[in-house]
């Protein structure tokens, strides 16, 4: 049996689907101890933070330990982004590159992506991230992070910071 911290960190069970390895992130966490700290960073394709870390010393030291304690999160969320961005472009191609909810009249699209994003939260004990809900409506990320923000605003819905220190959006109601 494999330890933990090399297990994937991906929501999938298929590996064909994940993107970046658990294993692989954490070799490279480890290249800190000869002074080139941040590369698990570009790994998972987050550049800004990666050139942040070598700079610092991964934000003095207390960034790389942050990202040691989040390691199986971090993965999973860039496994989830990618799985989701995968799911869009078969939606499209599907759809001959268009999703049927882009093609509906701006304020009847707006009505229609809330009831379905509440619709995947409720499936999700009333909490969704914004990657989940691109995959769980095939819909692009700007767009369904404004909605998910509007809706924050009107009151409908809080917003937390989650386990990855991402945000999670809350549906009081669902909860």
């Amino acid at each position: 049996m494999q330890p933990s911290w090399a297990r994937s960190g991906s929501v999938s069970d298929d590996p064909a689907n994940e993107r970046y390895s658990t294993g692989m992130a954490f070799l490279l966490w480890l290249s800190c101890v000869f002074g080139l700290c941040g590369l698990h960073r570009f790994y998972l394709g987050k550049t800004g933070t990666g050139i942040l870390y070598m700079l610092t010393f991964g934000l003095f030291g207390v960034g790389q330990i942050v990202d040691l304690l989040r390691m199986r999160t971090l993965v999973a969320d860039e496994n989830l982004k990618h799985q989701a961005l995968q799911a869009l472009a078969e939606k499209r191609a599907i759809a001959g590159g268009s999703s049927p909810l882009l093609s509906l009249p701006p304020a009847r699209r707006s009505a229609e992506i809330r009831v379905e994003l509440t619709r995947a939260a409720s499936r999700r004990g009333g909490r969704l991230s914004v990657a989940q809900a691109v995959l769980e409506t095939g819909i692009d990320f700007a767009q369904i992070e404004a909605e998910l923000d509007d809706m924050a605003k009107s009151g409908y819905v809080d917003i937390e910071s989650g386990e990855s220190g991402g945000v999670v959006y809350v549906w009081s109601g669902l909860s």
